[in-house]
């Protein structure tokens, strides 16, 4: 996948890591709709990214790079910011979640989920956040997680991971203000295959016994997650910066 083809003309750029499939592709379409031109950029999945390709279409890239790498990271910010300019909105979702109980579990299954979830937006916000900042403002949104919140079992690595994005969150907001603001958007339980495929939320069964915790009695969609993030780039959100926005059907509301 390239840049090259990507209409450099029209509206504002956003920039969304984990951009090919679930709640990222979900981001790409609202933000497409939103009249954005969208840099979708993903890790190995090339099946998934080229499905998306197809679906984003006409003033959309999808682009493979490795967020936990930072020279790889300032590589594809560069020619971001030098082929299409720069964004006014960008989105860390990318993310790796690999469990294990703590005493079991390899370096390299730590070091992994650290370095993408949350290595990774502070690399990717290092290397567009200045241009954004004398571009006069933008939005940078980070997808975190209840998680880093709460604890779970055999999750030491994505939990720390997540609860370090939500301080780094503030922390980037504070040096960025007033021009750049940063927020943290939570997904609760979202009907993703990711999510099918780790709580087995297909299952009938399963599936009842999740809804038990949501008072809103059912899970949530990519779509609604969106929504939330049209929300968080938008006008009506310009006085919230370093907060976090937990999109769960009130299942975290105590």
């Amino acid at each position: 996948m390239s840049l090259d083809a990507m209409n450099g003309n029209g509206g504002p750029l956003a920039v969304v890591t984990g951009g090919t499939k679930g709640i990222g592709l979900a981001f790409g379409h609202k933000l497409k709709k939103l009249g954005h031109r969208v840099v979708a950029l993903y890790g190995h999945d090339e099946p998934a990214a080229r499905e998306a390709q197809a679906e984003l279409g006409e003033g959309c890239a999808v682009v493979r790079t490795d967020v936990s790498d930072p020279a790889r990271v300032r590589e594809v910010a560069r020619r971001i910011l030098d082929e299409h300019g720069v964004p006014r909105v960008l989105v860390n979702n990318a993310g790796r979640n690999i469990d294990r109980p703590f005493t079991e579990m390899p370096d390299e299954d730590w070091r992994t989920v650290l370095d993408t979830n949350l290595s990774g937006p502070f690399y990717m916000s290092r290397a567009f956040a200045p241009a954004m900042r004398e571009a006069g403002g933008g939005s940078i949104v980070n997808i975190a997680a209840t998680t880093g919140m709460r604890p779970r079992f055999n999750g030491v690595n994505y939990c720390a991971s997540k609860a370090g994005l939500l301080h780094l969150t503030k922390c980037l907001a504070l040096e960025l203000a007033p021009h750049v603001r940063v927020n943290s958007l939570i997904p609760g339980m979202i009907d993703t295959d990711d999510m099918q495929m780790r709580v087995r939320s297909a299952s009938p069964e399963h599936r009842a016994s999740m809804l038990t915790s949501i008072p809103q009695d059912r899970i949530g969609t990519p779509e609604e997650m969106a929504a939330a993030l049209e929300f968080l780039i938008g006008d009506g959100a310009r006085y919230i910066t370093g907060q976090k926005l937990i999109v769960d059907g009130g299942q975290f509301m105590w």
